[in-house]
């Protein structure tokens, strides 16, 4: 099967073509710059913009499925930037979808979309509603573009969201390194009195979902036109996880503090600086990230055990040893 996918080249994305080659599918990769390494496993790439129609559509003529990840999914940035990936480059791929008669659409959204803010989320499943309202950009324009993936589903077009949470693993260019040298710096405290337990996904685990999903979508299908939240299926404490990282990347675990109230007033002080002066970079806080990292957040998957038949393969504890291997290997790299 011809296999049609936006950001093959990042985190996510690099694990999921990876799997599709295994299982001996035709890739095709859609991002804004080229990357050697999909190149080397055969993948057919196209450059460009998911804000470009025209070339959407081109890129995706001939693929019999679409799996859609790429996004802008910073903390921080100018909304009309968010929309435009998000959302509009979201319509643009169900318009191409559509343009060549293409049944099946996988999407890669996010558990933030239903994250009320200071509530948290505990053992939730699928029910549970999205918020009234949003305290960053991304989670909002996911929001839209998860409704409008989903409202697509139909007799043409069978469409399936997927919601992995906190992907983490070797190469990961966001997470690790974030806290990596938060900690370098001395700057990395935990959020809060309370230890909230959170939910997390290795990224082998995370692309393996989305495979599933492909292969047990069709029109008319049980998963067709629903949302599956993705995780370890192990909840942690968020002081544990965090020390957990660390310990990987040879760095000591983290045990100061910051009250939940300071963490907060900061979060809006660095919003409004940013907003009001020319500030390069993202802020250290901002309120999202505080109630990210104070509130609890952890998912029920029963959902995604029975109708995806998704169980986790590489477990918390061989994910962490993979982790540290890659960090060790890189480290070793760079001394010499």
């Amino acid at each position: 099967m011809r296999i049609f996918i936006t950001g093959g080249g990042g985190f996510l994305g690099k694990a999921i073509v990876k799997q599709l080659v295994a299982k001996g599918h035709e890739v095709v990769s859609y991002s804004r710059r080229a990357y050697p390494e999909l190149a080397a496993l055969g993948v057919i790439h196209c450059q460009g913009d998911l804000g470009e129609r025209t070339r959407v559509i081109a890129a995706m003529k001939g693929a019999n499925a679409v799996i859609h990840t790429a996004a802008k999914a910073d903390i921080w940035g100018d909304y009309l930037d968010f929309h435009q990936a998000n959302v509009l480059g979201t319509e643009n791929i169900l318009v191409a979808t559509d343009h060549w008669g293409i049944d099946k659409l996988v999407y890669t959204s996010s558990p933030s979309v239903v994250h009320p803010g200071e509530g948290g989320l505990e053992g939730v499943d699928e029910s549970v509603p999205y918020p009234e309202h949003f305290e960053a950009f991304y989670p909002k324009t996911k929001a839209i573009a998860e409704q409008m993936i989903l409202k697509a589903n139909g007799p043409q077009l069978a469409t399936v969201a997927l919601r992995p949470h906190l992907i983490w693993g070797p190469g990961d260019p966001h997470f690790v390194p974030r806290l990596s040298q938060r900690a370098r710096a001395g700057k990395l405290r935990l959020v809060g009195s309370k230890d909230p337990l959170i939910d997390t996904v290795y990224v082998d685990n995370a692309a393996d979902a989305h495979l599933l999903a492909l292969e047990r979508l069709a029109v008319d299908s049980p998963i067709a036109g629903k949302a599956y939240f993705i995780t370890q299926d192990e909840p942690l404490p968020v002081s544990e996880f965090a020390n957990r990282i660390l310990d990987a990347a040879g760095l000591p675990p983290v045990k100061r503090r910051v009250p939940l109230g300071v963490a907060q007033l900061a979060g809006s002080l660095f919003e409004n600086a940013y907003r009001l002066l020319p500030l390069k970079g993202e802020p250290q806080f901002t309120r999202f990230l505080v109630h990210q990292l104070s509130t609890p957040h952890w998912f029920n998957i029963s959902a995604a055990k029975k109708d995806l038949g998704y169980n986790p393969k590489v477990s918390l504890e061989e994910g962490m040893a993979r982790l540290k291997h890659h960090l060790q290997t890189q480290e070793g790299q760079h001394v010499n």
